[in-house]
């Protein structure tokens, strides 16, 4: 099993990175002077940021949507900087990859918005030299996790076989659509888990 890995793809929120959505959504509703419950509500309790993540709204659509939504004429910048405060590196997932990229290719997957992946360096500096180009927002395939067309999609990018593929990710129903894929997949709880599963997976010696 120790030569079949040859890819690792990442989730980033919650992986890769602590994400925090209630700071997120009381800085938007801040900018909009309202309150959290209602940016909620109008953002993730009604369907609308599923729909970015699917892409089905292009990004300019998603943007003018969002501030519709909260009432508020929200600009790219201002959507960064919401989604930047929400999110922390894990620095010793961050040095797993790095240690990975000697052995494996590595990747990320996330479901988001293409906003995500064209403002990454603004978001998390990190991951551009580890991952370099291989940072994946779910819109970008037209679907999102735990749909398998979404693992298919990206790994078609890749040019890589499922088979050939660890994917991990804090979702439950993430890592089942990935099986359901063809992939390999481990549900991410704690760094000394995943260290681990890449042990069990011929990976990361010591």
């Amino acid at each position: 099993m120790a030569d079949s890995i040859k890819l690792v793809l990442f989730d980033m929120d919650n992986v890769l990175c602590a994400y925090d959505r209630r700071t997120r959504v009381a800085y938007l509703a801040e900018l909009a002077g309202t309150t959290r419950e209602a940016v909620h509500a109008a953002i993730w309790d009604s369907g609308f940021e599923a729909l970015g993540d699917c892409g089905a709204l292009e990004a300019a659509d998603y943007l003018r949507g969002f501030g519709e939504r909260i009432r508020y004429p929200l600009s790219s910048e201002e959507w960064v900087e919401a989604r930047r405060r929400s999110m922390q590196p894990d620095r010793a997932m961050l040095d797993i990859a790095g240690r990975l990229r000697n052995t494996v290719e590595i990747a990320v997957l996330t479901n988001n918005t293409t906003l995500v992946a064209d403002h990454i360096d603004t978001l998390l500096p990190e991951l551009r030299p580890l991952f370099g180009a291989r940072i994946y927002a779910s819109a970008q395939f037209k679907t999102a996790k735990p749909d398998p067309h979404c693992y298919r999609r990206c790994l078609s990018e890749l040019d890589t076989r499922p088979e050939a593929v660890l994917f991990v990710d804090d979702l439950a129903a993430n890592v089942a659509g990935a099986r359901e894929a063809g992939l390999r997949a481990h549900q991410h709880t704690s760094v000394e888990s995943f260290k681990q599963a890449l042990s069990q997976h011929g990976l990361l010696g010591e």
